[in-house]
Parts: structure tokens; sequence; C-alpha cells
């Protein structure tokens, strides 16, 4: 849901043990295989950040469901046959009818629309505008059915099974707040903060949705993800763009798609795919729940044994990520024209999260960011020919990218921008940072990774983060990892991933009146 402000947390796994200060974590597993993390804290008194997480990310997807980790995402707050539903029995009833229509709607376009698009006679196979009158009527009756299980039929709001928004309404009135999820390329996330004395119902309320979530509205809640899909990306002056750069830049593993998923998959995903992905995804061998707050650890474990143990283990483990991110062989280009500020964005692969390689790429990042940092000082400040100027080291589970953007000021070009920063990257290749430098950039990662510990919820995402990614310990082995880095680190990976055949451009233009 807010996935896109939580990713940039990633990188607080760096030093979360900045100046010395180790994160003390019990961890115990459960006898299905499911693993908890705690980490009793009494700086925010009589609260709790609790959560868990889901191995599965879009990295885990192919074509044909792309954007599926993220519909579950939504799934997973539409309740269960105890929350969500004032009638179980005739919910379930609106649901298998619902079911058997839509499987004929996708049984039609697949095969009748999917051919007229292909022969040129319709462009888009989706979009109710080109459907025939059998499909016409179909989707009448499946948007009745709809209508009528939410309360919104011509039986009126009686006639209705869904409690609308139960499962948040539970938690806000026993005082949680911030409850919400996130969906990256490589994990899921589901979080609230809850007093203390209701760590009980956090326990109850998220076995009772990973032992008995029903997928309520699976249908509907798609034009609610086409909805965030259009606010995010189609509505953005350069959303489609970096769609398409992303694509293009990605050669072969699974970071290709956009978490959200592309649009015909997202129309596409039948029950029977949703019911196979979660009982691979969602089973106790591949989650793991998160506590950090003030708790006592002896009840917390009661109470998380006696409410998930309920949950039974997965009979088909999560199959393994195995195809690799090929090598690039020449430099690629983008060249995209629209209402937007001319910019330029750099991308070189690199290597993924906790690669020997990834600690000086990380630090590289430092080292060009900020108002102190080289492109600032450089682009910004010394040329004259960038209003913003940015780095970013991304590490993800299986593979990794560098990139560096630039958005001009005044009448300077994408051109110019690239041209500065290539002569930059020749100083990075051709000269060791000063020790003054090194240092500098040490000590501002470690204060701010220091100060993303005094809050509960901000300790928690780094935690999810290590988890999914590396493995939880990071957070206390990686500061030294940081610390160790040197100068001819440094130099050596530009020197080694930033070359001319391993790059790839794109240019944003504003398109001429």
């Amino acid at each position: 849901m807010r996935h896109a402000l939580l990713v940039a947390l990633l990188f607080a796994v760096v030093t979360a043990t900045a100046f010395g200060q180790k994160v003390e974590v019990e961890e115990f597993t459960l006898p299905n295989g499911m693993q908890f993390l705690l980490v009793p804290r009494s700086d925010q008194p009589n609260v709790v950040s609790a959560g868990w997480i889901a191995r599965v990310g879009s990295v885990n997807e192919r074509p044909g469901i792309t954007g599926i980790s993220h519909f579950f995402e939504h799934m997973m707050f539409k309740g269960t046959d105890t929350i969500g539903t004032r009638e179980p029995g005739r919910d379930s009833k609106y649901r298998a009818e619902q079911k058997a229509i839509r499987d004929e709607i996708n049984r039609l376009v697949w095969t009748r629309q999917y051919d007229r698009y292909f022969k040129g006679e319709i462009d888009d196979p989706w979009n109710p505008a080109n459907d025939p009158q059998e499909l016409r009527v179909l989707r009448a009756r499946l948007d009745a059915l709809i209508k009528a299980q939410q309360g919104r039929g011509e039986a009126g709001p009686e006639a209705g099974t869904i409690v609308k928004d139960e499962f948040d309404q539970v938690y806000t009135k026993a005082g949680g707040s911030g409850m919400n999820a996130f969906t990256t390329y490589d994990l899921t996330c589901y979080f609230i903060t809850v007093p203390s004395n209701k760590l009980e119902l956090w326990a109850w309320m998220e076995s009772d949705r990973l032992h008995d979530s029903v997928f309520r509205e699976f249908y509907s809640e798609r034009d609610v993800v086409h909805e965030e899909r259009r606010l995010r990306t189609d509505s953005t002056p350069t959303g489609k763009f970096e769609e398409q750069f992303d694509a293009m830049f990605w050669a072969s593993c699974g970071y290709a798609w956009p978490v959200i998923g592309w649009p015909s998959d997202l129309n596409s995903y039948t029950f029977e795919q949703a019911q196979d992905y979660w009982n691979i995804y969602y089973r106790p061998t591949n989650l793991v729940g998160i506590l950090v707050g003030d708790f006592d650890p002896a009840r917390a474990k009661r109470l998380i044994t006696n409410y998930f143990s309920r949950l039974e283990p997965g009979k088909q483990p999560p199959p393994p990520v195995v195809t690799l991110e090929v090598e690039q062989l020449a430099e690629q280009r983008m060249n995209a024209a629209g209402d937007f500020p001319p910019s330029i964005e750099v991308r070189y692969h690199t290597v993924p999260a906790g690669h020997v390689d990834s600690y000086p790429l990380d630090m590289l990042a430092e080292v060009l960011n900020d108002r102190t940092g080289r492109l600032y000082r450089s682009l910004v400040e010394g040329r004259s020919i960038a209003a913003t100027a940015q780095a970013s080291s991304d590490t993800r589970k299986y593979a990794g990218m560098f990139a560096v953007s630039a958005q001009t000021r005044g009448d300077a070009t994408p051109e110019q921008l690239e041209k500065a920063w290539l002569e930059e990257l020749a100083k990075l290749q051709s000269e060791d940072l000063s020790d003054r430098e090194l240092r500098k950039i040490k000590n501002r990662v470690a204060a701010q990774n220091y100060r993303k510990l005094e809050s509960n919820m901000s300790l928690f995402v780094q935690l999810a983060f290590s988890e999914a990614v590396l493995d939880w310990r990071e957070i206390n082995e990686g500061p030294a990892k940081y610390e160790a880095v040197t100068a001819a680190d440094i130099r050596r990976v530009v020197n080694r991933y930033f070359k001319e055949t391993n790059r790839s451009v794109a240019s944003f233009r504003r398109r001429a009146d």
C-alpha cells in the first residue's frame, strides 16, 4: 500500500547498530516452522510494533501472474469467515457464484477477445467497450453479485454480507494505529502498532487471517489495484517510461516487471492460481513474525505458540529463484519525451545485497549524495546545470544496480548532465578518496542509522528487510563491514562495474509544443 515510501528504509540495514550498539533479538521457531523475532524494549512504553513478513515479492512471480504478490497484500485485509462478514455461509455462496461467472469471462476473453486482438480487430481484449453481447451480460451479472454482496444491490444493505473494513475497525477500537502493509521486489510485510495489553488480540487477528483468509472481493478488488496503478504509474508524467526503462535494464531476472504487475496479468488471475500461490508462499516456513516494543517475552511466546501453532505447514516449499541476470554486453539508451522537466538517469548492473562489493558500492552512493556530496557540489553548485542530483545503490536479494539521476537547471540539457557525471566518474576511477572524505561519510552513515534505532517501527522495518533479503543478524554484523571499506575498495568497484558496456541511460526531454 505504501511500499514505495518504505522501500527507502532498506538502506537502514547498513548500520542499524551504529556506535557499537547491538540489537538484542530473541529468535524462536514453532514446530510448524514459523519463525519469530522478539525485541523487547521500553523506549516507547506500553506499545508494541508488531507484524510479519512473507518471503515473497514480485521477483518470485512469472509472466501471467505479475503483480500477484502485491494483490495478495490487498486480499489479506479482506477478512476471514470470522472477520469481515456478518453471514459466512451466504458470503461463501456469493464468492462461489462470482467465481463461476468470472471463470467464464476469462475463458471468453482469452479465446475470442485475444484472437480478435491478435487479428487487429480490437485494441484491448480486456476493455469492456470491445465486448460482444455475451460478455456484456456476464459482466453485468458479476457486477450485480458484487454489489449484492457489498449491500449495494437492489435488495438493499440488509442483503449484503460484507462488513467493510472490519479488520481495521477491530484494531482501531482496541487502540491500534498505523495498520498497513507494503510489497517490494523481495518481500511482503504487514504491520501495526498496538497497546502492550492488546498483544493477544494481535496474535489472534494475525493468525486468523493466515489460517482462514477467504480472498473476499477477489474480483472487485482488481478495480482498486487498477486505480492504484493509474495513480502511481499511468497518471504520472514519467511513470510508464520508468516501467519501460526497468524492463529494458533487467534483461532476464524477475526484477523486469513492476511490483504492481502488468495490466493484462492483473485482469487474468484465477482463484486457483491465487490458492496455489497462497499454499506455497503463505505457509509457516516462509513467514517471519516480528515484535518490537514494550512486552514480556515469556508471555509473548505463550501467546504466539497458542495462536500461530494452528497454521498448517505447506506441502510444497517455495521454488528457488534460479534465473540470474545475464551480463550486459552493450550500452542501452532510452529517449523519452513528455510533459516533464529534462532529466537523466544512468544505471549500472552491480551485485546483490550481502555481496562483498555491495558495501563499497553503498558507501559510494553516500560519497555522491547530500549537499556536501560530489554530485551536488559539482552539478548543482559548481556548474549550475542541475536542479537536483542524487545516486542510489540498490542491492536486492538476487541482483543489484547503481543509479545516478539529475534534473536540469535553466537551459542545461540531459547531455550536459551525462557529460558532467562521466567527468566525476573519471575522477573516482583514477583517484582514491581522501581519508578525511571517507571518514566523514562513515560518520554520517553511522549517525543516520543510529537515529533510526529510536523508533520501534523503524527497527521493525529494518528487521523485516534484513531477514527477508539476508538475515536479521546483518543488523549487528553490517556496521563492521561498512567501517572496513577502504578508499581502494571504492575505487576498485567503480572501475569494475561502471563501464560503458554495462551502462543504461534514460534521457527525459520536454516535448515541444
